[in-house]
């Protein structure tokens, strides 16, 4: 018998009103079976969004699932037109829920989901790979606006700073071994620079516990030793030294 869509429509709604008046689980099951192929094609509209297929599937399946419990045969005017918002509406809310690795407005996360369905429609009808600018006529927004939404796209999913770097052959080189460290003797560099034109306003003695705090980055005890004084003794000395540079700074 031919797959009439009146017949299928009215086998559908049968089954329908046996689930919800009987409970019978069975039915419920086929009507889960029927309307796969339909959770499928609206998954794969959101195929370049970088979610794996058949996760998308899963969450399509689920709306499916909330579609069957929730549908009022006695009221309802076709199973499919409640069916296809439910599912869409659940991958949505995986989108905007659970997807996003990193934070992204929800009208931005909207927008990035319409320009992935355009992407996934539009080869189809223009029978070749959409330009930007054809998504911003299909969806009605500027192409700006498109290219916001696909760079947006790159904040779904990260990668792990101890994943392997891309095109290297050493897998110890990991993407947070490009991060830079800080380096703390830049600091001293640039503190001994602009101690640099004062020194010669103070003893030997003290330019030189200078020097060795901070442009060596030796401890005061370390000083001490080195100078043959007591780590008290550089501290005072240290604090003095420090006052009078302040003192002939402010002066010049």
């Amino acid at each position: 018998m031919p797959d009439v869509p009146e017949l299928r429509q009215s086998k559908d709604e049968r089954l329908l009103r046996v689930y919800h008046r009987e409970g019978d689980l069975e039915a419920r099951e086929q009507l889960v079976l029927r309307f796969m192929p339909l959770a499928r094609q609206l998954a794969s509209r959101y195929r370049h969004s970088g979610e794996p297929l058949e996760d998308l599937v899963q969450v399509a399946c689920v709306g499916l699932l909330k579609a069957v419990d929730r549908y009022d045969p006695e009221r309802g005017s076709g199973f499919t037109r409640y069916a296809v918002p439910t599912m869409l509406g659940e991958l949505k809310r995986h989108f905007r829920d659970k997807g996003w690795a990193l934070r992204v407005p929800r009208a931005t996360q909207e927008l990035t989901l319409k320009v992935s369905e355009a992407l996934g429609s539009l080869p189809s009808k223009l029978g070749r790979s959409p330009r930007p600018r054809d998504v911003a006529e299909a969806i009605g927004v500027p192409v700006e606006g498109v290219l916001e939404a696909m760079e947006a796209a790159t904040a779904y999913e990260t990668t792990s700073l101890d994943a392997p770097r891309a095109g290297t052959e050493d897998e110890d080189w990991t993407h947070g071994d490009a991060l830079g460290d800080e380096e703390p003797g830049y600091e001293l560099v640039e503190l001994g620079e602009t101690l640099r034109g004062t020194l010669d306003a103070l003893p030997a003695r003290e330019r030189l516990i200078l020097r060795l705090r901070f442009e060596e980055d030796m401890t005061q005890a370390e000083i001490a030793s080195c100078v043959g004084v007591s780590q008290m003794h550089v501290s005072r000395l240290l604090r003095r030294s420090l006052d009078r540079l302040s003192a002939v700074g402010a002066a010049a």
